[in-house]
């Protein structure tokens, strides 16, 4: 039933390019002047980020963005529209580096030398670098008159607070949304678990304000419908224009079997990827942070008491217990890690 709920967001959907550029040029600036005011506690992070100057622009929404563009996550358009928007981001950060660095000067590492060639020849030749310039190549010589103003330029970070507190939850980093309704686990202080929080995606908010209907469209992408091999096509895309590290997670359905999971390592190994992570719902061991409905309910936990008898229920219930209300998945989790209250 899903697939017959209309996606009123493609009827003119287009992504802003030059608004983009323009954005990336703004924060790249910025950053710059966040190197001047890094309050870093050691002396020697100190040296290090004003010698190389570097940092780490990135971003959030993309799987959101997919969404509302009326396009699967991992499907053949978000993957070249993910390399695309991180190629954008890195030639128009280099753009606004060598800008800055006729304005302000290069970073300190650029006046230095290597092996007796310029730390400045080392960079404008290296691998990535020479990627962007095959994307700009206007860039190039003027890297080698003026230098560049930092070191690196991208990364991707797992931006799961940023993105829910400040972004009414989009999703984050370049993952998808992890569901559009789901459960995160916070810890409270003053309760002896964690707190189980309703939260609703971003996309899932959009749309029902706009059009009153819960239902949303196939195309709005989770973690919970994304093949997983999927992930990893995003990652590969997303790292060919990262200069520096990259983070992302492959949610593993509880049931994936061990030959297909394996495989997931290897396949990203073959797509040479930076790093790979996966996270698969397991009670036994750990429930996560972020749960979705489904998973509770299907879970079931037991407690032995005292007396020996034996008390269980599935991970969504709650349950009154030392004076204070608990789910059961919350209570079951902060008993066996040894944390239940000490919050």
């Amino acid at each position: 039933m899903a697939k017959m709920v209309k996606n009123p967001f493609t009827e003119h959907a287009e992504f802003d390019w030059e608004t983009y550029k323009e954005v990336v040029r703004i924060f790249t600036r910025m950053l710059d002047n966040v190197v001047e005011l890094n309050g870093l506690p050691l002396a020697g992070q100190r040296r290090e980020i004003e010698y190389k100057r570097r940092h780490g622009m990135g971003f959030l929404g993309l799987g959101s963005a997919l969404s509302l563009l009326g396009e699967q996550y991992g499907n053949e358009f978000s993957v070249k529209f993910t390399e695309e928007i991180m190629k954008v981001m890195a030639v128009e950060g280099f753009r606004e580096g060598i800008r800055l660095a006729s304005e302000k000067g290069v970073a300190p590492i650029f006046h230095d030398e290597t092996n007796g060639i310029s730390n400045k020849i080392h960079w404008v030749n290296g691998d990535y670098m020479n990627r962007v310039w095959s994307a700009a190549p206007e860039l190039k010589d003027q890297a080698l008159e003026y230098g560049c103003r930092f070191t690196h330029h991208t990364s991707i970070a797992p931006t799961g607070t940023i993105s829910l507190s400040l972004n009414n939850n989009a999703s984050n980093g370049i993952e998808p949304s992890f569901a559009h309704h789901y459960v995160r686990n916070v810890v409270t202080e003053g309760k002896k678990s964690k707190a189980s929080v309703d939260v609703y995606s971003y996309e899932m908010l959009l749309y029902k304000e706009l059009t009153g209907n819960e239902e949303v469209p196939e195309t709005f992408s989770t973690s919970e419908n994304v093949p997983i091999f999927a992930h990893v096509d995003i990652q590969a895309a997303a790292q060919k224009w990262c200069d520096s590290s990259i983070s992302k997670t492959i949610n593993v359905p509880t049931d994936t079997p061990f030959e297909e999971f394996q495989n997931i390592y290897l396949y990203a190994y073959e797509k040479g990827l930076k790093g790979c992570t996966t996270f698969r719902f397991n009670p036994e061991a750990f429930q996560g942070v972020l749960v979705t409905e489904d998973n509770l309910k299907s879970t079931t936990y037991q407690f032995t008491l005292d007396t020996g008898e034996v008390v269980q229920g599935t991970g969504d219930e709650k349950v009154l217990y030392d004076g204070e209300e608990h789910t059961i998945a919350n209570l079951y989790d902060a008993l066996k890690e040894g944390y239940y209250g000490k919050f």
